[in-house]
């Protein structure tokens, strides 16, 4: 009750800073809302391919995603309530702008009402989903009903969703409550990179130059979703030490931990030359580029991993508690594409009889990546400025009915 009491003072100033600021008329501005990085930096560099006109607004949750140099000319602001200067010019940029375009959940959009001009597109931040959100998460049954009612304002905000795929779309439309005709199918902006062989190449040799350890061997990557308990102490599931010995000499161990993360041992000390933690590394796609291998569990990764046509194993080990705290959009062994292990001593068998089945991997590809096709930026900006709207919308319905 004392946090929802807070939620609720904080709305109300933040919509009478926003009614204040909508006196003004619009402006052509595009405003990224961001808590992640590559769908909105591959929609910016899109609008400055296109040469579009409008000032860039990037307004960004928890810390500063962008700097300068990748987003020229864009204003790049704190979303937070301990940048008290950069919270006013925040809501004054959402309250003036024509174009909002959010990649998450923000309490904010549920306190406030924009002007008929304005397009809210949500650019959500993952091409697929394995564990339930939105309306369907099961925590939200313990929420007071004030924090539900305020979950479906925020939702019905969005004037257009973009998806890859119409599995992805028929998700929204039951975790968002929300209309079929909401549903944008563009694409995933960032899955453009798995088209881009020059922009495929460029990140390898990043990645490579910076590590050169990493040339001569097969790489594993570890991903696990982020969880709620692990932020004041995480216990690795994995056996390191008996995947270090027995896979040492042909394998490195990548790790992709949430960042949030940091009461976890060293790891790189402890098997030197074997594991390499990139859990700071921003760009979890151009880790995926020089990845042969990747265990997971209920994270978004293998929607765009399985474009790259690689082995994935799926490491479950909680899976009978995650799926009553959390909920999943059906049985796991039919929503992922890949073997289920239940020990590390699996994964290794796993990974050294190569049992795998690739055309389950393309199949789950082509269903869950139907409509990113290596043009899903450009689809999103001819859209948001109205060019080539019906194309989109045909090309669209021509997918359907061949799927």
């Amino acid at each position: 009750m004392v946090k929802e009491f807070f939620i609720t003072v904080y709305l109300f100033i933040f919509k009478c800073f926003f009614t204040l600021f909508k006196i003004v008329p619009l402006k052509d501005k595009m405003v990224f809302v961001a808590t992640f990085k590559q769908n909105s930096l591959f929609l910016f560099n899109e609008a400055r391919r296109q040469d579009i006109p409008d000032k860039i607004v990037f307004l960004c949750k928890g810390k500063r995603l962008f700097d300068s140099s990748e987003v020229d000319k864009a204003e790049i602001l704190c979303f937070e309530t301990f940048h008290p200067i950069d919270w006013v010019k925040s809501v004054y940029h959402l309250a003036t702008s024509k174009r909002i375009i959010v990649d998450n959940y923000y309490a904010f959009l549920s306190a406030i009402t924009f002007k008929p001009d304005v397009i809210c597109l949500q650019l959500w931040h993952a091409a697929g989903a394995i564990k339930t959100f939105g309306l369907k998460d099961r925590s939200i049954d313990t929420r007071p009903k004030r924090a539900r009612t305020r979950f479906r304002k925020v939702y019905h905000q969005f004037h257009k969703i973009t998806v890859g795929s119409e599995a992805q779309a028929n998700i929204f439309i039951e975790a968002f409550s929300i209309p079929p005709e909401n549903i944008l199918r563009a694409g995933i902006p960032r899955t453009d990179l798995f088209y881009d062989k020059k922009m495929q190449n460029r990140a390898v040799k990043k990645l490579l130059d910076h590590n050169p350890k990493l040339v001569d061997k097969k790489v594993i990557l570890y991903a696990p979703t982020y969880r709620d308990r692990q932020l004041d102490y995480f216990e690795m599931q994995l056996d390191i030490k008996r995947m270090a010995d027995e896979l040492g000499n042909e394998f490195v161990l990548l790790l992709k931990l949430h960042p949030a993360i940091k009461d976890k041992l060293d790891y790189e000390k402890l098997y030197p030359n074997f594991v390499f933690d990139y859990s700071d590394y921003p760009d979890v796609n151009e880790l995926l580029l020089i990845t042969d291998y990747l265990i997971t569990d209920y994270s978004s990764i293998p929607y765009e991993f399985s474009l790259l046509n690689k082995p994935m194993i799926f490491y479950p080990y909680d899976l009978e508690e995650y799926s009553k705290e959390r909920g999943l959009w059906g049985a796991y062994e039919d929503l992922v594409p890949g073997p289920i292990a239940q020990s590390t001593g699996e994964i290794i068998q796993l990974i050294k009889e190569n049992r795998f089945d690739m055309a389950k991997v393309q199949e789950f590809a082509k269903k869950w990546n139907q409509y990113s096709k290596g043009h899903s930026s450009k689809n999103i900006i001819d859209f948001l400025y109205g060019m080539e709207e019906a194309q989109i919308l045909t090309s669209s319905r021509s997918e359907r009915s061949t799927s």
